[in-house]
């Protein structure tokens, strides 16, 4: 017997008890990509940005900007100090047409892929970021919503996570963990797959890994929403940067028109 599931399964043939399902969280996990919400201090990046190209290049190289930069936030993804300079000075030193003597503001549009630099700068003017597997984060968006996010662009879109935003303030984060890890019990239930961690020794490192992933969410959430100097920019690993952000604040935008004035 065939069934169509037409947001989460695939066409699949059951046979017997046991049915093969293949969802999308398996499908995107495969791949391996991550989704990723960047938490971004605009203040520090709008006083980044006013500095030359010149000036953060040698700044860079000194190790001279890391009292600026935000503090970072523990429960939250961020690179060392370090390698979000080197980053940074890697790609600067690829541009070979650029007046660096200009603001940052002023020269990064001149660039090819100006949005990637920027990008550099937004994870040096940032405490920190979430990121989770694409195959995860449909678990966690269906629950948070309360409906199948039905494909692996509706992650970014810039609609699911008005919505998500919107969302988060209404549970608290243990009510959103212990809600996420009930909707994967069941689904592993339905799936026929055991959840005795004595027969299956992923059991508990995976059930771990979604009360933190939750958990880290929920937080980051929070934060963007009780601290109006933060704004979240979502991407994907690897994703062109020019497809980061959304509205005023998707990266292309803000070289055309700069930051913000207001929000």
């Amino acid at each position: 017997m065939c069934v169509v599931r037409e947001s989460g399964f695939n066409l699949t043939l059951l046979t017997g008890l046991r049915a093969r399902l293949e969802t999308r969280e398996a499908c995107a996990q495969r791949m391996g990509l991550e989704l990723v919400l960047l938490l971004v201090d605009k203040p520090k990046l709008a006083s980044l940005l006013e500095r030359t190209w010149h000036d953060v290049d040698v700044a860079m190289e000194a190790a001279e900007l890391r009292p600026a930069r935000p503090k970072a936030d523990g429960r939250l993804v961020r690179p060392f100090d370090i390698d979000a300079e080197a980053e940074w000075l890697d790609w600067s030193e690829a541009q070979t047409d650029v007046d660096r003597s200009l603001p940052l503001h002023a020269s990064l549009p001149t660039c090819e892929d100006g949005e990637e630099g920027l990008l550099h700068l937004m994870r040096w003017a940032s405490p920190g970021s979430w990121e989770v597997w694409e195959g995860r984060a449909f678990l966690y968006f269906d629950v948070l919503l309360g409906r199948d996010v039905a494909h692996v662009d509706d992650l970014y879109a810039e609609s699911t996570w008005s919505a998500i935003r919107e969302e988060a303030g209404k549970r608290t984060e243990t009510e959103l963990v212990e809600a996420v890890v009930l909707d994967w019990m069941q689904r592993r239930e339905a799936l026929g797959e055991t959840l005795d961690e004595h027969r299956d020794p992923r059991i508990l490192p995976t059930h771990e890994a979604h009360v933190r992933a939750t958990g880290s969410l929920s937080y980051a959430l929070s934060r963007l929403s009780a601290e109006g100097n933060l704004v979240g920019i979502v991407g994907r690993e690897h994703l062109t940067a020019t497809a980061w952000g959304h509205g005023a604040w998707n990266l292309t935008n803000l070289l055309h028109d700069g930051l913000p004035s207001s929000e």
